[in-house]
């Protein structure tokens, strides 16, 4: 079912943590709301649950408000921090533990939520006989059994190693989606929200303040901070003009051109600037669309990784390459340049950098860049 939060707001006593948030989750989509500790994710989450009472606002499922119910009649599945089975009880128990006793295809609805999360033929093992990320799929599939009409993920990956968590994350986003699931996936994880979601929403102090795909929301921020914390980002001042028709970026890596658009058929769905290249340095919402020329003066540019190209000494900014780190497939070179700026660029595992060789360092594409 479709989710749609609007306007939430909630206290702690003088602690305001929600500030009017809203969110809208389409049917069958699984959405991320990225956001740092501290920002209030959790709380939305909490509020959407029915474990806590919001201040006001509404939050609709499907047609339905929910807003006043108790969370056993939201019709919500919960995935936890932590998978939270009960030891005591088998896979196939934890996983019908939602469900009415006696039931006529109880056991039936058990072992296609068990095959849901490629689990089919676990049903008598025991948790302790379950890997971590076995049982996080167990709690999917717990959370899945009684048909909710949304699942809600808080942190699911946390308490699993880096190589372990990719490949369950992967497995979970599969059952989600064979189960035709609304989702909603709260994480402080940038790369977690963007290879999982089919929408993020990014929050900051109790606000969403972008809400779109990752696509959009990687490359087309609606503010400074937005840019820098979805995705790496070199921040540097500088200047936009406008001459004979053509706007220029300028810095001290040379006269660069603008980002005039955002990605074709991957726009924001609401709130920020994600179709535009100007937004706000300090923040608030930049406009979708906006007219570069309009704000034409001093601002700031966001550089990404993957959009420095590293050439011979002379051809470029002229900088010592400090560390090269290698990935296999890829490798990050950390370059200082001669006015003492650090860039971090992303470029081929296979390249010859080495630590202590002179480059020139040139960027390739549009830039993003913000006002203020």
């Amino acid at each position: 079912m479709k989710l749609t939060v609007t306007d939430v707001r909630k206290s702690f006593g003088a602690t305001e943590v929600l500030r009017g948030a809203s969110l809208t989750v389409r049917e069958g989509d699984l959405a991320a709301v990225l956001g740092p500790s501290g920002c209030g994710k959790t709380t939305l989450l909490r509020i959407v649950a029915g474990f806590e009472s919001p201040d006001g606002g509404s939050v609709r499922i499907g047609d339905r408000e929910v807003a006043g119910l108790p969370p056993d009649k939201r019709g919500v599945g919960i995935v936890p921090q932590e998978a939270a089975l009960f030891p005591h009880l088998s896979v196939a128990r934890n996983v019908g533990f939602g469900l009415p006793r006696g039931s006529s295809g109880r056991t039936a609805r058990i072992e296609e939520c068990l095959e849901l999360v490629g689990l089919a033929g676990y049903g008598d093992r025991m948790p302790h006989q379950l890997s971590g990320g076995q049982q996080q799929r167990v709690a999917v599939a717990r959370a899945l059994a009684p048909r909710p009409g949304v699942v809600l993920l808080d942190e699911p990956f946390n308490a699993l190693d880096r190589s372990l968590r990719v490949s369950v994350r992967d497995e979970v986003r599969a059952a989600l989606k064979r189960a035709g699931a609304t989702a909603v996936l709260v994480t402080h994880d940038q790369e977690e929200a963007l290879s999982m979601a089919d929408a993020v929403a990014v929050m900051r102090e109790g606000r969403i303040v972008q809400e779109g795909t990752p696509a959009s929301i990687y490359a087309a921020p609606c503010d400074l901070g937005v840019a820098t914390f979805v995705g790496e980002a070199v921040v540097l001042p500088a200047v936009l003009s406008a001459s004979h028709g053509r706007d220029t970026v300028s810095c001290e890596l040379g006269d660069l051109l603008p980002r005039r658009d955002g990605v074709p058929g991957a726009g924001n769905r609401t709130g920020g600037a994600g179709n535009g290249t100007v937004g706000a340095a300090d923040g608030r919402p930049g406009t979708p669309g906006a007219d570069v020329t309009a704000t034409a003066g001093a601002g700031t540019v966001a550089l990404r990784p993957e959009q420095f190209v590293l050439r011979a000494p002379g051809e470029g900014v002229e900088g010592l390459v400090e560390r090269v780190e290698f990935f296999g497939h890829d490798a990050a070179v950390t370059v200082m340049l001669e006015s003492g700026t650090v860039i971090r660029a992303r470029t081929r595992g296979d390249l010859p950098h080495r630590p202590g060789d002179r480059v020139g360092v040139a960027v390739e594409g549009p830039v993003l860049f913000f006002t203020g």
